[in-house]
C-alpha cells in the first residue's frame, strides 16, 4: 500500500496541504484503509480542486465539442487557452457550462432541503429550470412535465436516450459530497441519476461519482479507476468497456492513441441514441467514459496532459476533460493546480453560473458543508479542525440493461410536414421518429394521434416551446416482429404552426443481412 494515507494524517497534525505525486503506471495501492483523517483545510482544498478542475477542463475542451466525431484531434491542431476565457464564457457563452449548472441544480436542492430531499424535488427543479436541455435530459424533462416521474422518466422504454452520457456529466457532486465513500455516492446517484438515465447511461454517473469519491483518499490513479469500477456490475457492457480500457493501458502504457483505436474498433457503435445511430456522432456514456479513463491513465498525474488527451479523444470533448480534470483536481487539491490554469479561474469565481444563484465560491462552500454532513452520517467524525472518514469498500449497484436484443436496421429521412405524411411501412420490432414542432406562438402544443397498424398508440402532446419540447415525435420498442404501418393525425392544426417529420430509425431483433451476390 502506498504511504499517501500516512501523509494525509501527518497533514492533519501539521495543518498544511500534502504534496503528493500521482501514480503513473501500475497501481501501487491494493486496498482502501479503514479510516482516513485529515484537516478540514485539506478537505476544503480538495473540494475546491474538484470544482476548479471541472471548470477548467470544460473550458479547455469547449471549442472542440462534437467537432471531432469518430476521429481524434491531431497533434498538429493546437487547442488554445486564452487569457480571460473562463470569465468570457461565464458572461457571454454560459451554455458551455451545462454540466456545471446541471450539477448545481442538484447541489442547491440539497442545500435548500437537506440530504434527505425527496427525488421529486430534484426532478421538478431540473424540469422547471430555465436552461436548454438535450438528449436524455430533455426527454426526462418532457416526461416529468407530463407527469412521468423518476425512475420512469429515465427508463429506456420512455426515454430513447437512456444510455446517453447526461448523468455522467452531472454526477460530480455525488462524489464531491461523499469523500472516500463511493457507496454513499452511488446511493445518491440511484435516486437522482434515474431522473434522466438507465443502464449504461446511469452507470456513467455512478462510475464518475465513485472516482471523485476515491480521489479524496488516494493519489494512485490506477487504483482509483480500478477500485471505482467495483461499483459497476461485471455483467454490464459499461463494465466491460472500462475493464478493456484499463487492460489496454497496461498493454500499451506509452501509446494512448493505440488504446483510442482499440476503443473505436470494439465499442464505437451506438444503438440507442437516435442522433447517433448509423452516423459517427456518439454521445453514449460508454465510449465517452472510455475517453475520461484514457485521459486519466495516460495523463500520468499531469494536469495539462490529462485534460488534453481526454479532449483529443473527440466526441463530447468538453465534458470528458471536465470529468478527468475534476477527478485529478480532487487528487491534487486546489492549491496544487498549476497557476497557468488558475489565474483564469480566479477572476470568475464570484460570477453566478447561468440559471443558478451559485458561483464557484458558493459551490465550494455548499459541497464542503454537505461533505461534512455525509462524513458524520456514514460513521465518520468531524471536530474543530479535522475530519475522519470511514472509507467504504465499493459495492456494485444493480444490473440494468437498456435496448437489449435491439438492432438498428434502417435510418430513413422522411423530410415532410405531417399533413403530407402518408404513413410509413416497416418490418421490425421498434421505431423512433424524429421531428419538430414550430409555431409563432410559443405556448402552442400540437396534439398528434399516433397509430400503429390502424390502432391508436398514443395522443402525443408536442410543445413548440423549445425548452419544453419532446425530443422525438414518437417511438415504440418491443413490438411483435413483423410488418407494421405508422400513421399520424394532427388534431389541432393551425396556420401559425408546422409539425415536421424528420428521420425514422427502425429496429429489429437481429442485424440486417444483405446479400450483394
Amino acid at each position: 500500500m502506498k504511504n499517501n494515507f500516512l501523509q494525509i494524517i501527518v497533514v492533519a497534525l501539521f495543518g498544511s496541504v500534502a504534496v503528493v505525486g500521482c501514480s503513473t503506471s501500475q497501481s501501487q495501492q491494493d486496498s482502501l484503509p479503514k479510516e482516513v483523517t485529515f484537516s478540514k483545510s485539506v478537505l476544503l482544498d480538495k473540494i475546491k480542486g474538484a470544482w476548479a478542475g471541472q471548470t477548467i477542463g470544460c473550458t479547455y475542451g469547449g471549442p472542440t465539442e462534437f467537432k471531432f466525431r469518430g476521429t481524434m484531434i491531431q497533434d498538429y491542431n493546437p487547442i488554445r487557452w486564452e487569457d480571460g476565457c473562463i470569465k468570457n464564457y461565464c458572461l457571454n457563452g454560459p451554455g458551455l457550462y451545462d454540466d456545471i449548472y446541471m450539477d448545481l441544480t442538484f447541489v442547491e436542492v440539497f442545500e435548500r432541503l437537506g440530504l434527505d430531499a425527496p427525488v421529486d424535488s430534484f426532478a421538478m427543479a431540473f424540469a422547471n429550470a430555465g436552461y436548454v436541455l438535450w438528449h436524455a435530459n430533455q426527454a426526462a424533462r418532457y416526461n416529468i412535465l407530463q407527469g412521468i416521474m423518476p425512475p420512469a422518466s429515465g427508463h429506456w422504454l420512455n426515454n430513447p436516450h437512456a444510455n446517453d452520457l447526461d448523468y455522467q456529466i452531472e454526477a460530480y457532486y455525488s462524489g464531491i459530497m461523499s469523500p472516500g465513500m463511493p457507496n454513499a455516492a452511488s446511493a445518491i446517484s440511484d435516486k437522482i441519476g434515474h431522473i434522466m438515465n438507465y443502464g449504461d447511461g446511469w452507470y456513467g454517473g455512478v462510475y464518475v461519482g465513485a472516482m471523485y469519491s476515491l480521489a479524496f483518499v488516494s493519489d494512485d490513479i490506477d487504483f482509483i479507476v480500478t477500485e471505482a469500477l467495483k461499483t459497476i456490475p461485471e455483467e454490464s457492457l459499461y463494465y466491460k468497456v472500462m475493464k478493456d480500457v484499463i487492460g489496454w493501458h497496461r498493454q500499451y502504457p506509452d501509446d494512448w492513441k493505440r488504446t483510442w483505436f482499440e476503443c473505436e474498433r470494439k465499442y464505437s457503435e451506438d444503438i440507442g441514441c437516435p442522433d447517433g445511430v448509423f452516423v459517427p456522432y456518439n454521445i453514449d456514456a460508454t465510449i465517452n467514459s472510455a475517453y475520461i479513463l484514457i485521459g486519466l491513465l495516460y495523463g500520468q498525474g499531469d494536469f495539462f496532459k490529462t485534460m488534453d488527451i481526454a479532449t483529443r479523444c473527440g466526441q463530447d470533448s468538453d465534458c470528458n476533460p471536465a470529468s478527468a480534470a475534476g477527478i485529478l483536481g480532487a487528487i491534487l487539491g486546489y492549491s496544487h493546480i498549476p497557476e497557468y490554469w488558475m489565474k483564469n479561474l480566479r477572476e470568475a469565481e464570484d460570477i453566478d453560473f447561468a440559471f443558478t444563484s451559485s458561483s464557484l465560491n458558493k459551490a465550494y462552500q455548499m459541497s464542503y458543508n454537505h461533505a461534512l454532513q455525509m462524513i458524520e452520517r456514514n460513521g465518520g467524525c468531524v471536530d474543530d479542525s479535522t475530519v475522519t472518514i470511514v472509507c467504504q469498500k465499493p459495492e456494485p449497484v444493480r444490473l440494468e440493461k437498456a435496448f437489449e436484443g435491439m438492432y438498428p436496421i434502417m435510418r430513413k429521412n422522411l423530410n415532410c410536414v405531417v399533413e403530407k405524411f402518408d404513413g410509413f411501412e416497416f418490418e421490425g420490432t421498434g421505431f423512433v421518429m424524429r421531428g419538430s414542432v414550430k409555431s409563432k406562438k410559443d405556448d402552442y402544443v400540437a396534439c398528434v394521434s399516433v397509430y400503429l397498424d390502424g390502432e391508436l398508440l398514443e395522443e402525443a402532446k408536442l410543445p413548440a416551446n423549445f425548452t419544453k419540447r419532446r425530443q422525438e415525435l414518437c417511438w415504440r420498442y418491443q413490438l411483435p416482429k413483423g410488418r407494421h404501418t405508422l400513421t399520424l393525425k394532427w388534431n389541432n392544426p393551425t396556420i401559425d404552426a408546422t409539425v415536421h417529420c424528420g428521420e425514422v430509425i427502425v429496429y429489429s431483433d437481429a442485424p440486417i443481412q444483405l446479400n450483394h451476390q
